[in-house]
């Protein structure tokens, strides 16, 4: 929810006021300020680097209102100009304690705002899961274990079934339930490797259904994957669709599975 805007956002604005408020006796006279808003484009060294300074911070600034807007924390702008604009001329309204006083309470505020928002959001993104994967069950050739996983055979291989104890090799891709796609080995060309037990708990109980040789595919309520945890363009609390192929197990034990068989 980049709450590194609002912590800088603080930062920032206490240096703004203290570091630049010795400056009152350097301020451009009203006429020269309303020509520097016409004025062209620099072409000095020290004109750019004075103008890209300028621009930068007030990028900055713009980036940290939007952050501030999202969560309803909307503060006016034109006031926000004001105060950078009596700290550079050294002309501030409140005092230095005034001001980190409401800079503290406006960085509560926007985090507690943030909080309720991305409960919300958890609540909204859980409930579409849920939705989706009522509507999955229903489809021809899905089946649902007791944890809540799904999922549906594309192909049967006729080698064995890992156990939580073994590193698989496989093949997979997966997407959210929109369709977007957020990992694939097979556009990186290369299989993965890893032992079971150490991937998410869909995954673990998932590739331990299949003989190897097999693909399937798996859909994975959000408590089965990453949970309230958000990663890359996977949100929190999404439910994961995913094809995977296992290639082979290549754990110590394989040849005595191969002995002995191990199905489920």
């Amino acid at each position: 929810m980049g709450s590194i805007f609002k912590v800088s956002l603080l930062a920032a604005s206490m240096a703004l006021v203290t570091g630049c408020g010795e400056s009152s006796t350097d301020a451009p006279a009203p006429a020269a300020k309303e020509a520097a808003k016409v004025a062209a484009a620099p072409t000095t060294e020290l004109g750019k680097q004075s103008y890209s300074l300028g621009v930068s911070f007030g990028e900055y600034l713009k980036r940290a209102l939007d952050e501030n807007q999202k969560v309803e924390v909307t503060l006016d702008r034109d006031v926000v100009m004001q105060g950078v604009s009596d700290a550079l001329s050294g002309e501030k309204k409140l005092s230095e304690d005034e001001i980190k006083t409401v800079m503290q309470a406006l960085d509560k505020l926007t985090r507690e705002k943030q909080a309720e928002m991305a409960k919300v959001l958890a609540e909204k993104e859980i409930q579409v899961g849920k939705d989706f994967l009522a509507e999955h069950a229903k489809k021809e050739g899905v089946s649902t274990t007791e944890s809540g996983l799904q999922y549906s055979v594309m192909e049967k291989g006729e080698g064995v079934n890992p156990t939580a104890e073994d590193t698989v090799k496989v093949h997979y891709k997966g997407t959210l339930i929109d369709g977007t796609e957020f990992d694939s080995s097979y556009k990186r060309n290369e299989p993965a490797v890893f032992p079971l037990k150490n991937v998410i708990k869909g995954w673990t109980e998932g590739l331990q259904l299949m003989p190897v040789g097999s693909k399937y595919k798996f859909a994975i309520p959000s408590e089965l994957a990453y949970g309230e945890r958000a990663t890359g363009k996977i949100k929190a609390n999404s439910t994961l669709l995913f094809e995977v192929e296992l290639l082979e197990i290549v754990a110590a034990d394989k040849e005595k599975k191969e002995g002995h068989g191990h199905s489920h």
